[in-house]
């Protein structure tokens, strides 16, 4: 596999003007074992903060990789703009994929045009249609690891995106699916399901994030479980064009609290 900065391909589909415009906010995962933000997931909206559906509802087949691309340049120099430090996450359409090293070249040239650590990015699979080239998903995601990119699976255990792609895929995170978060702190079968998940993802080497958290009730049972790379509401909204006062004092207090006996 050649290093990124043999590449030379472009992916001549991702050239051309999108017919909308669209902005990212940015979302924190937070760790509270280490008490800070780990990552930022950069989430599309309209221009004036409306919703993700208000833009994906423009994005026809013929514009899905144009699409594709411009949401990893607009993210990244945001980002930039922004100046976060830590880990960019950033969704990808498999669909969107013509081939992984023709198509990654935008991505390369804004990184090495701003001085974006390419190491830094982290690609998140999102399916809204069943992907039934698995060799297809596995070289993108064997291409992006190759080249020095992490890569998740994003909304695990909901939808498509079940264990049936563990068999054939290496990614390196598994992000839990909100609707197995939501109660997980009195629901005793999710709380099974969660437990399964996470030492399924122990034994296979990849790092879990519990994603839609949304109580403090949630995040703690989580984070006695080993889970303590969270996402969600309770720990901060998505932002457009800024970022988060400081959030350490609250994951310290909930660090502490972790140790608590409930």
């Amino acid at each position: 596999m050649p290093h990124c900065a043999q590449v030379k391909m472009r992916c001549s589909r991702c050239d051309d003007v999108l017919p909308f415009d669209f902005t990212m906010a940015f979302q924190p995962i937070v760790d509270i074992q280490q008490a800070g933000i780990v990552a930022y997931e950069a989430l599309v909206r309209g221009p004036g903060g409306e919703s993700a559906d208000s833009i994906l509802s423009q994005v026809t087949p013929e514009l899905l990789y144009r699409f594709d691309q411009a949401c990893r340049v607009r993210a990244i120099e945001l980002a930039s703009a922004l100046g976060i430090q830590e880990a960019l996450s950033i969704n990808f359409l498999p669909n969107a994929v013509h081939d992984p090293y023709a198509c990654i070249q935008a991505t390369l040239d804004i990184s090495a045009q701003i001085g974006w650590p390419t190491e830094r990015l982290i690609f998140e699979i999102t399916e809204t249609e069943r992907i039934s080239d698995h060799q297809h998903l596995r070289n993108i995601i064997d291409t992006y690891r190759n080249m020095g990119f992490t890569t998740a699976i994003d909304d695990f255990g909901a939808g498509y995106a079940n264990l049936d792609l563990l068999t054939d895929l290496y990614p390196d995170k598994l992000k839990i699916d909100r609707e197995l978060i939501r109660n997980c702190d009195q629901d005793r079968r999710r709380q099974i399901l969660i437990k399964s998940i996470a030492l399924m993802a122990q034994e296979l080497k990849i790092d879990v994030i519990a994603e839609g958290v949304e109580t403090r009730e949630e995040a703690l049972w989580l984070a006695r479980q080993g889970l303590t790379r969270q996402q969600g509401f309770y720990h901060a909204r998505p932002a457009l064009n800024a970022l988060f006062a400081d959030l350490d004092d609250t994951l310290l207090r909930l660090r502490e609290a972790v140790n608590v006996p409930s």
